[in-house]
């Protein structure tokens, strides 16, 4: 169990899941074994979390249906983030609007259903819903795409730190995702510690001043995820990490019970749309 308690509501806003029988879409990278939410809820239990995001991964393409198994598994206490190709009617879209997706992810790192094009006319198309554009790319690829990006119809959430590493703080790919979170156009996900560090752990103290710089700079565009499963510390690219821990490493950034809240509870509200839940007052 994790050393820190954590507020009622608390949201793990990048979780994925896997199926077996579901097959993966050609040119997909990482193949990693069977992972349901029947697996994931002893996880959640001990982390402490009881609101989930749920992603569809790469592995799927835009094939989203094992995301939206798991969403319905789970109720008003999930949502989703789904991969679409960008010529879905607008009858489809409505239709997984109601189902609880709330987002579109754009994988340019691993993803085998997008290129860097596709991202204006996927963020048009889902504006009337309000949904957010959910993006993962290296950073020199969010360098040359920002007149883009800043000019996109959407909010845009950068999961996974932003892809950018402790050792690229201050650069310029970290002063345009701090441009982009101060002026409400962005948010970022402090989620996946262990695939921007050098050491290949969350617990990497090099982590730190990054997670702080996103924290300070913008303690209203914050959230987190567990990135549940960890399909590359399946395929062997680093140590599976410890679920628990990364909730006290998150507490160490965080700093205190009421930033913890609003990464993990408000501000989750806000961006994917769960109900509030009051703050209890001593």
């Amino acid at each position: 169990m994790p050393g820190t308690q954590l507020p009622e509501g608390a949201c793990d806003a990048h979780v994925h899941v896997y199926d077996s029988s579901v097959p993966a879409a050609p040119g997909a990278r990482l193949h990693p074994p069977h992972a349901s939410i029947d697996d994931y809820k002893p996880v959640q239990a001990r982390m402490g979390t009881t609101r989930t995001v749920l992603v569809t991964p790469s592995t799927y393409g835009s094939n989203n249906a094992p995301m939206l198994a798991a969403l319905a598994a789970l109720g008003p206490n999930a949502k989703g983030v789904a991969v679409i190709r960008g010529d879905e009617s607008y009858a489809h879209l409505r239709e997984l609007h109601a189902l609880g997706v709330c987002g579109v992810r754009i994988n340019l790192s691993l993803g085998a259903t997008h290129d860097a094009p596709s991202i204006a006319h996927i963020a048009n198309r889902i504006a009337p819903l309000g949904w957010h554009l959910q993006l993962l790319m290296p950073t020199d690829q969010l360098l040359t795409l920002a007149p883009v990006l800043c000019s996109l119809p959407v909010d845009l959430v950068f999961d996974h730190f932003a892809r950018i590493t402790p050792a690229q703080c201050d650069q310029r790919a970290h002063a345009l995702v701090l441009e982009l979170l101060q002026s409400g156009r962005a948010w970022v996900k402090l989620s996946g510690g262990y695939l921007v560090s050098a050491t290949l752990s969350t617990e990497d103290p090099a982590l730190d001043a990054l997670a702080r710089s996103y924290i300070d700079a913008a303690p209203d565009r914050v959230v987190w995820g567990s990135d549940w499963p960890h399909a590359t510390a399946s395929a062997g690219l680093q140590p599976m990490p410890d679920d628990a821990r990364q909730i006290d490493r998150l507490a160490q950034w965080a700093s205190s019970t009421a930033s913890l809240r609003q990464i993990l509870v408000t501000n989750p509200e806000r961006l994917y749309g769960f109900d509030p839940i009051p703050q209890h007052q001593p």
